[in-house]
């Protein structure tokens, strides 16, 4: 089977997925890729430049699956003459509809609304989790009654009959090769924080509930190594300072040999996300061995394993009290259960039900 897959946004989580799904489909795969920059330029604009793209190529795939950082109804229109007849479906890494509207950006629902009307021009919809896919399909009717008239209410049940769910693959066990082979137990518990440095991240929770914890005279020290996607984040500048007897490392980490040795030598990894569709960077750490501190939230229960859950959910926005019973002792986490159960988003596992997904819009083989 010929798959095209089509990414204008390959950087990040992103790429990983499409290298990921590459690396181990049985089917053949070409890929489209723009560079992951000016996003909201790729998601108004980057469906012109793909629809060139497919031109120039002649490309001809059996199956188009295409992120949801394409106007799939822009490229469908642009591409109708050669792919009119293609199954085309669309990959949900995350929604616009929920994400806090910026005032100052003014954008209203532009982007939730391309979301929505590239859903409806698939033919089939994946949201990479139940969370993702509820809260889609709960935000989409107030989006739509956000208009004047003829909001087309019926096309809510329309996409949801072509939803499903197909989990995002990770490639977990490219960490086994930097696991210690002789564990030390660290002197003072370690804390990782390997989120992006954005506002949805919910960053200041995080280190307020830290200075708490260094005022309650609680020993730990710290791991600052999400990416900063601004030159400046003045949580964590103010955080350098006031926690600098507590800090193992400040900054992110761009090679993953040491990213992975991190996450192996850490003891918990805490989330204060508002906005989060999966979880990627906890699941990395989950199966490193590090015990979560999560909120109540979001796909985070849909991580570990129910009888996990209780000592790692938090309820709110603070973490500190979570965190404060895990230093003194108070809670036994089963390390090793939540790295069997996070171990079933590998690719090796992933990559399978993808395949079988597809499959199911080959062309049909002659007689």
């Amino acid at each position: 089977m010929q798959i095209l897959l089509i990414e204008p946004y390959y950087g990040g989580s992103h790429r990983a997925w499409v290298d990921g799904y590459c690396e181990h489909s049985q089917h053949h795969i070409e890929t489209l890729t723009m560079p992951a920059q000016f996003w909201k330029w790729r998601l108004q604009g980057g469906a012109v430049s793909i629809a060139r793209m497919i031109d120039e190529r002649a490309l001809q795939p059996d199956f188009l699956l295409v992120s949801d950082m394409v106007d799939l109804s822009t490229l469908r229109a642009l591409t109708a003459h050669s792919t009119a007849r293609t199954p085309t479906a669309l990959y949900f890494h995350e929604t616009q509809l929920t994400y806090p509207q910026n005032a100052r950006q003014s954008h209203g629902w532009r982007y939730g609304f391309i979301n929505y009307i590239s859903a409806l021009s698939a033919d089939a919809v994946y949201f990479n989790s139940q969370y993702h896919h509820d809260v889609f399909f709960k935000t989409l009717p107030n989006m739509l009654k956000h208009f004047g008239d003829y909001n087309e209410l019926q096309t809510v049940e329309i996409i949801r009959e072509k939803s499903t769910v197909l989990p995002l693959g990770l490639a977990l066990k490219r960490f086994d090769a930097h696991r210690p082979a002789h564990p030390s137990r660290n002197e003072r518990p370690l804390i990782v924080w390997n989120h992006r440095w954005e506002a949805d991240k919910n960053p200041t929770a995080f280190v307020e509930a830290l200075y708490r914890l260094d005022e309650d005279g609680l020993d730990f020290e710290v791991a600052i190594i999400g990416q900063n996607v601004r030159q400046s984040r003045t949580e964590f500048d103010e955080c350098r300072v006031r926690l600098a007897h507590r800090i193992r490392h400040f900054g992110y980490l761009p090679d993953f040999a040491s990213y992975a040795d991190l996450l192996w030598r850490a003891d918990y990894v805490v989330s204060t996300a508002h906005q989060e569709f999966f979880g990627g960077a906890i699941a990395e750490a989950l199966y490193c061995g590090c015990v979560p501190i999560l909120p109540d939230r979001l796909n985070y229960p849909a991580l570990l394993p129910p009888d996990q859950r209780d000592a790692c959910l938090y309820r709110g926005d603070n973490p500190r009290y979570c965190l404060m019973a895990h230093l003194r002792g108070e809670h036994d986490v089963d390390s090793d259960a939540l790295r069997a159960h996070i171990s079933r988003y590998d690719w090796q596992a992933i990559a399978p039900q993808y395949d079988a997904t597809f499959a199911a819009y080959a062309p049909a083989s002659p007689n």
